[in-house]
């Protein structure tokens, strides 16, 4: 069986080593061991062979959680493991579409646990399958409508609830989905470029018909007459990237 590849970061250096020791002794090929959230980042800025991040959640600079969303915010990324000492972050870290999270001190037997999710989960991506339908579900009154994800602008998670943005004769309008996650939008969609503009938004850029600059390095997209929805900084230069721009 091919090692999984991973890397972790951890600002405590015992609990780093004792981390990567653990994932050697599991078989694990360990690409980076990094001391702090920036670290991670700016490790990622080109991209890494690897199959998951194991990443502490409370760091100085950036913390992991915060470090997920800024990797979340519209590029190609690994699955994230949370490993913290503190139980009060697991809400907050499977919102974040965590595919596990492991409580300090880290047990080989948990650890174990882990790797096998991530390695069933890596064959389930390997496996070919019929394409993905491109159309979805909505509320439609008492009953469901079905919607074509090429009319769809944009998702937009509120309260637990994704809703579908999209063209109807002319003017937009939003439509109640069964999902309560951008990351399960996703998935349904997996050979699609979606882009994290906002936490909350998920854009298709193809949707896109303008861009206008705003101060402090965001930007403004125009999806549909009279709908303009604002880019976080870290997402404008990724999304220009993907404009052509």
């Amino acid at each position: 069986m091919k090692p999984l590849r991973v890397a972790l970061a951890d600002d405590e250096p015992l609990a780093r080593a004792r981390l990567a020791r653990l994932l050697r002794e599991a078989g694990c090929e360990v690409k980076a061991e990094l001391a702090d959230g920036a670290a991670v980042l700016a490790w990622l800025r080109e991209p890494k062979e690897v199959d998951a991040l194991f990443l502490d959640i409370q760091m100085p600079g950036a913390t992991g959680l915060e470090v997920a969303a800024e990797l979340a915010d519209g590029r190609q990324v690994p699955p994230v493991v949370f490993v913290t000492a503190h139980s009060e972050h697991a809400v907050r870290a499977f919102e974040a579409a965590a595919a596990d999270y492991i409580l300090k001190p880290v047990s080989a037997e948990r650890l174990a646990r882990t790797l096998d999710r991530l390695r069933e989960g890596g064959a389930r991506r390997s496996e070919p399958g019929p394409p993905p339908s491109q159309r979805f579900p909505v509320k439609a009154g008492e009953g469901h409508a079905f919607l074509d994800l090429k009319r769809t602008t944009h998702f937009e998670v509120e309260e637990e609830i994704v809703w579908a943005w999209a063209q109807a004769q002319g003017a937009p309008s939003r439509h109640r989905t069964a999902w309560t996650t951008l990351a399960e939008v996703e998935a349904a969609f997996p050979g699609e470029a979606f882009m994290r503009i906002q936490r909350h938004l998920l854009l298709r850029p193809e949707a896109v018909r303008g861009l206008r600059p705003l101060e402090g390095g965001r930007a403004s997209v125009r999806v549909a007459e009279g709908l303009d929805l604002e880019v976080s900084r870290s997402a404008t230069p990724r999304l220009k990237e993907r404009l052509g721009l």
